[in-house]
């Protein structure tokens, strides 16, 4: 969560309230203007407040025009119902609601046969608030299995982990939180992702994992799985180093199993001991859920499971947080009721068919360059082509907001940075309708910026953020 610090001065302007919120009496609740960075001394009507924090919210952007952000923002509103019903509903308390607790079960064995683990019935896995907090389970047990594995040596030895420099940005804080190096590949050339030999290089005796991205926020590609174990393969047969994968699939793991069949990059993989995916992404749910996996109870170290009393038995836990709502585990089984193999391939073929769609228009304007079509993650990433030099990604971005639409511009990381895009996500509910208007409107600004002397944004590290 982001940190927040108290307001800098000391008395700012009240919050006004509408006569006319009073619901008899127009002046009845008007005797103060509420503060807003202390508590009132008094109540005030349910209507009152709702309406003031209603006003606030108005200023914010539209979750549907929001391009930047890979989490749902569009579910039916029988699964809103069903949410409704389970907010009040603490996953942690599996014995009070089995019910719930019975659906993440199920929920776990259904990924577990979409994801090819070897005996489903074997594997385990657990729901998390997302993937940052299910990459930080994953990137636990590769450390804890490293640890009994170098018992001789640990804690005197560090451990590191082996990632691309594209990673989300919960895997550096892993490495953070655990006192683990971190090893990153940086990107060369036309390359924006990590290359199975060069991290495979990279490891030695005391790399705990390497961790592959089955979509890079970056750009939207897959890394090449099979090839990362492959060369790990050569790597264990010339050095006897055996160096477990851990596939991030916050949002690829929903994705390809339906698009891309014939991909190998999941537990058909013997190296592959655990992998993750984001149910508020291609899931398809409201966040916050994730889902976090390993092959077996052996990519799981048994130290790191806490049990509970499930109803006289016993409940196995993982999880960083405690207390959290059952809502978006429940919306997660109804939406794998709900579509299905055919319904989940349905909606996100529309989704890669609109992002194919809208790369193509954006290519054929003349303006732009793209370096992703699309053809794997519904996403796609683009930069203006050479030659144009009034304005650059961060004028496009801005005006874009200036419309409503949240693209996000941003630097690529070493060793890359003289590379700044544009980044669109095509989600469920970012129908054809709404990429036409997108195209039009980008289309209908750029007049105006082929005019400017020259690229208007001074701070480009502030101009917009980047949102994985």
């Amino acid at each position: 969560m982001a940190l927040h610090k108290g307001p800098e001065k000391p008395d700012e302007r009240p919050m006004s309230v509408n006569p006319f919120y009073g619901e008899a009496d127009p002046v009845g609740g008007m005797t103060e203007a509420p503060p807003k960075h202390r508590l009132p001394t008094a109540p005030m009507p349910p209507a009152t407040a709702q309406q003031l924090v209603h006003d606030e919210l108005m200023l914010d952007g539209n979750s549907r025009l929001n391009l930047a952000t890979f989490v749902t923002t569009w579910m039916e509103p029988q699964a809103g119902d069903l949410m409704a019903e389970c907010r009040d509903k603490n996953m942690i308390d599996k014995d009070e609601y089995p019910r719930t607790a019975e659906l993440e079960r199920r929920c776990v064995a259904m990924l577990a046969d979409l994801w090819n683990a070897p005996d489903p019935s074997a594997a385990v896995g657990c729901s998390t608030t997302g993937s940052s907090e299910a990459c930080m389970l994953a990137g636990m047990a590769l450390k804890r299995r490293w640890a009994h594995r170098n018992a001789d040596r640990y804690p005197g030895a560090r451990p590191n982990l082996v990632m691309g420099v594209n990673v989300q940005v919960c895997w550096e804080k892993f490495c953070n939180f655990w006192e683990v190096e971190a090893r990153q590949v940086p990107m060369e050339g036309d390359r924006f992702h990590l290359d199975p030999q060069a991290a495979a290089e990279l490891c030695d005796e005391n790399t705990i994992g390497v961790v592959g991205i089955l979509g890079s926020t970056f750009d939207g590609s897959y890394e090449p799985i099979a090839d990362l174990c492959a060369a790990l393969d050569a790597l264990q047969e010339r050095t006897g180093l055996d160096v477990p994968v851990h596939v991030d699939g916050a949002s690829g793991a929903m994705v390809a199993p339906f698009l891309d069949e014939d991909l190998v990059w999941d537990f058909r993989l013997p190296r592959v001991a655990s992998i993750n995916t984001s149910g508020h992404k291609y899931g398809l749910v409201y966040p916050g859920v994730g889902w976090a996996l390993w092959r077996d109870k052996e990519a799981l170290p048994e130290e790191l499971v806490f049990r509970v009393n499930y109803l006289g038995g016993d409940m196995p836990t993982f999880a960083l947080n405690f207390s959290r709502p059952g809502a978006q585990v429940v919306a997660q089984y109804y939406t794998f009721l709900r579509l299905g193999r055919e319904g989940y391939r349905a909606v996100q073929q529309t989704a890669r068919d609109v992002a194919r769609g809208v790369a193509d228009r954006v290519e054929a304007i003349g303006d732009f360059r793209l370096l992703t079509r699309g053809d794997e993650l519904p996403v796609f990433a683009f930069t203006t082509a050479p030659g144009i030099e009034a304005y650059d990604v961060f004028d496009v971005s801005r005006r874009l907001r200036e419309r409503g639409w949240l693209v996000p511009a941003y630097t690529f990381p070493p060793h890359r940075e003289d590379l700044s895009v544009l980044r669109v996500v095509c989600r469920n509910g970012f129908s054809t309708d709404l990429a036409d208007l997108f195209v039009e409107d980008l289309e209908h600004l750029l007049p105006e910026l082929r005019r400017q002397p020259h690229p208007l944004t001074h701070d480009k590290g502030t101009a917009t953020g980047f949102h994985h």
